[in-house]
């Protein structure tokens, strides 16, 4: 990409003691990191290690500097380093970050977990650009709810995809599913009867335990489906969690199905 070749040019820059040449590119490389927009684990990578260089060979005189105040306890950073990271658990959501040092202080709020059963804030749905619907069936095809399933009940989810085409040719999409620990999934592969619940091509899919991860590319207008055959094997009361389908490297490409309670009753 041309953020990594801009990226290695400013190691070069850097190697060879032109700092001001070298600057100026790493303005244009940290400010592209900065944007809504994803790049490849490649790009990323050396873009960082580009900037890391930078600063290893450009060290700045004043500190990393700063108090912060975390549900009432206090705390101090005096650092060398540009980075510095705190561990925190909110309880009383609030926190305070007071710069005592030189240097203008960025700072970031990352907050990341798993979301309780019922909580369906994930990604956004955004049909114009990926459309999304998911179906669950009988073996003959029929529709099924599956909010209660009789136990030895085999039936399949349906997840059918289309690109409208507003945006090209979407390459490196994931779709994840993961389905309640009441129902196992049928890993059609092991049993050689693949052909028995076709699907559209995919570039790989994983089968796990109790998930399904189908990676694809799609071409403008197409829409693809996509099976994986389940059977309600334990009686319970479970959760079903969102399905969601994603690119990879576009964050603005993203559909999501709520998730659901179901039971597997006798």
């Amino acid at each position: 990409s041309d953020l990594r070749d801009e990226a290695m040019i400013m190691e070069t820059l850097t190697l060879m003691g032109q700092k001001n040449q070298a600057a100026q590119l790493l303005t244009k490389v940290a400010a592209r990191l900065g944007q809504d927009t994803w790049y490849s684990t490649q790009t990323t990578a050396y873009s960082l290690l580009a900037i890391a260089k930078f600063c290893g060979q450009n060290s700045s005189s004043n500190k990393l500097q700063y108090n912060y105040v975390l549900d009432g306890a206090k705390g101090s950073t005096n650092s060398e380093q540009y980075l510095n990271t705190t561990p925190l658990t909110f309880k009383n959501n609030t926190a305070t970050i007071t710069n005592t040092g030189k240097n203008v202080l960025f700072v970031r709020l990352v907050l990341q977990g798993q979301p309780v059963a019922g909580q369906n804030n994930f990604l956004p749905n955004n049909p114009e650009v990926l459309e999304m619907a998911v179906s669950y069936k009988t073996l003959r095809g029929l529709a099924l709810d599956p909010t209660t399933l009789k136990q030895g009940t085999d039936f399949y989810a349906e997840v059918t995809v289309k690109n409208p085409g507003k945006m090209g040719y979407y390459e490196q999409m994931a779709l994840t599913q993961i389905f309640p620990s009441g129902w196992e999934i049928i890993n059609t592969r092991l049993n050689d009867n693949e052909g028995a619940l076709a699907s559209a091509p995919y570039t790989y899919r994983d089968v796990r335990d109790d998930r399904v991860f189908t990676y694809f590319n799609i071409r403008e207008n197409e829409t693809l489906t996509y099976r994986v055959l389940l059977n309600a094997s334990y009686v319970g009361r479970y959760y079903l969690s969102a399905v969601q389908c994603e690119a990879m490297y576009n964050n603005n490409i993203s559909a999501t199905q709520d998730g659901k309670w179901v039971q597997v009753v006798k």
